[in-house]
């Protein structure tokens, strides 16, 4: 069982950066996956960043890259997402999920079946 609680949301302009957080407790295993999702009002919810705990390999939707990066620390299982250059098509809410299955390397790695624990969301909103 793994527990996830985010921080970090709020509101901010374009062009500006946040920065969420996500601690993750509990059964920890060392193939330890961590990512980012967001969710808007009617649509599907959609990987942001996804990152391979044990040896920091990363997948970036296309939506994050050059824009966003995400930053791990393996021994206190925390995942940040530093959000920069923000856009009024990045508000959502934002969910951090964890899991602990193997996975190959590749765009599945965004599919949120993929993941069984999830937090709670926190709320990004960018204003023009």
């Amino acid at each position: 069982q793994v527990q996830l609680v985010e921080s970090g949301g709020g509101s901010v302009q374009t062009g500006g950066s946040l920065t969420l957080s996500c601690v993750a407790s509990g059964s920890l295993d060392r193939n330890l996956y961590m990512g980012w999702f967001r969710q808007t009002p009617g649509n599907e919810r959609e990987g942001v960043i996804v990152i391979q705990m044990r040896t920091g390999l990363t997948y970036f939707a296309d939506s994050a890259k050059g824009r966003f990066t995400a930053i791990r620390n393996e021994v206190k299982g925390t995942l940040e997402l530093v959000m920069s250059r923000l856009k009024p098509e990045d508000t959502a809410m934002y969910y951090c999920a964890a899991d602990t299955t193997v996975k190959e390397y590749g765009s599945r790695w965004l599919a949120p079946s993929e993941y069984n624990y999830w937090g709670q969301g926190t709320q990004v909103t960018v204003s023009t």
